[in-house]
């Protein structure tokens, strides 16, 4: 569907993709060929799996079950980092956070019929009492809690958040990719009870906006990072058009549209945000879908101004997807920046080491952790190289470390109070006062979450967690 709300059929011709004009639109037809093509098999290891261990954020757990990793100090910090904003934004829409259990009984009434749509899926566990699965996603719990509520028109549109750590899904040995596709992740997952589909449709877009949002904080705007595709069955096609147009609207640019003839899930619409990787595999990222059976399912109702009891549309959203999901979609970005000549990096607000502080020798020791201590109090991330080793070793370190800023101290900086900055995006080196370099740094990161350095301050002071 184009920008006009007008359909192009697609089809398949010699491996490619015929019946749109590409030309404009390179990224779309990646994805397009990646649907179409229905492979989800990784023949080639992802570009951000060596990124991710050599950065020391994430690597394999040979303790565990294939798709559960272990997340190492920086590699924890830029998920929690992420998990904040999501959860932040979420709560600000007007979004209650719970938290729910993470396993449920494989013969409850209301969640046999659901989990046996997709057994070979499912992580089964037998406990002293009981056989259960482990969830994937946030819906059983909070579905069972509003079972329970009481709900009145005037609740509605009714809001509901969690962050799932963890939800767990048995994906096939070779769907598996590093961060693309795991076992276990993290899912946050927001539910929106409405009065009809009407209403319904008004809070999408809302909840669009609000990934958007999300998405464009983390460093993946959706106009030029990602793709959409809109899922329905025809009947819903037919009947909202104008919907779809607008839905289109906010995108920006051209989406895929795939329609079934009749309703094969438990929602009759669905929006995904995908981001299309180094290899052409496209990983969905935002999600939100118009359920219509789970209120009955469930037994979740609201009592309406007629005092009838009446089944809420349920809207499930994930704002951003999941969070190792997307920090596979930035390491896969930053990849693609380095093929373009680009040199690579995480935004800033993410990135471990913000500024590295490098004594030009011994005798600046002192000063150098001073100044990184008063840089360090306006809620920057620094460290200070302390090693015995050339400046210029130094500064080739923090660069294969991706730190943004890496500044020398010696006689001169100390005299002219000036800061040696080296940019790390343009490797261009510029002298600036201390108070103009803090509130550069400031104005980046735009009041995103803070967490503190996620490592001893000292580079000498550290273990080697990969190599």
């Amino acid at each position: 569907m184009d920008t006009k709300g007008k359909l192009h059929k697609l089809r398949v011709e010699g491996g490619k993709v015929k019946g749109f004009d590409f030309s404009k639109h390179p990224n779309l037809e990646r994805f397009a060929v990646y649907e179409m093509a229905k492979s989800r098999k990784v023949e080639k290891e992802p570009p951000h799996i060596p990124l991710m261990k050599r950065l020391e954020l994430v690597d394999y757990e040979g303790g565990s079950d294939p798709g559960n990793f272990r997340f190492l100090p920086k590699g924890r910090l830029v998920k929690s980092l992420l998990e904040d904003l999501v959860t932040r934004k979420t709560i600000d829409y007007g979004a209650m956070e719970v938290e729910t259990p993470i396993m449920y009984d494989c013969e409850h009434p209301a969640l046999k019929d659901y989990i046996n749509r997709f057994p070979a899926r499912q992580y089964t566990v037998e406990t002293p009492n009981k056989r259960v699965f482990l969830r994937f996603s946030a819906c059983f719990g909070q579905f069972l809690a509003l079972h329970e509520a009481n709900i009145s028109y005037r609740n509605l549109p009714l809001r509901i958040y969690e962050m799932t750590r963890y939800s767990f899904r048995v994906e096939q040995r070779g769907e598996l990719a590093g961060l693309r596709r795991l076992r276990s992740f993290t899912m946050p997952d927001c539910h929106a009870f409405c009065r009809d589909v009407e209403e319904a449709k008004r809070e999408l877009l809302v909840r669009l906006d609000l990934a958007k949002d999300i998405l464009k904080g983390s460093g993946l705007p959706a106009k030029t990072d990602l793709e959409c595709a809109l899922r329905m069955v025809k009947d819903f096609y037919q009947k909202n058009r104008s919907f779809l147009k607008s839905i289109v609207k906010k995108i920006g640019k051209p989406v895929l549209l795939e329609m079934w003839d009749k309703q094969f899930f438990y929602f009759i619409f669905k929006y995904d945000l995908n981001f299309v990787d180094c290899l052409g595999k496209a990983a969905a990222l935002t999600t939100d879908q118009i359920d219509v059976e789970n209120s009955k399912r469930y037994g979740i109702t609201y009592m309406d101004r007629d005092n009838k009891h009446k089944y809420p549309i349920i809207l499930h959203l994930s704002p951003s997807g999941a969070i190792e999901r997307m920090m596979y979609a930035l390491l896969e970005k930053a990849h693609k920046d380095s093929e373009k000549g680009l040199n690579p990096i995480l935004p800033l607000w993410l990135s471990p080491i913000q500024v590295r502080f490098i004594p030009v020798s011994e005798k600046f020791m002192k000063a150098t952790e001073r100044i990184a201590e008063e840089v360090s109090g306006e809620n920057i991330r620094v460290d200070v190289d302390d090693r015995n080793e050339s400046v210029q070793k130094k500064i080739r370190d923090s660069e294969v470390e991706w730190i943004p800023f890496a500044v020398v101290v010696g006689e001169k900086e100390l005299k002219d109070k000036k800061l040696a900055v080296r940019f790390r995006e343009t490797g261009k080196v510029k002298r600036l006062s201390k108070t103009s370099f803090v509130n550069m740094i400031k104005k980046e990161i735009g009041g995103r979450p803070f967490k503190s350095l996620p490592l001893p301050k000292l580079v000498t002071k550290r273990p080697v967690f990969v190599g």
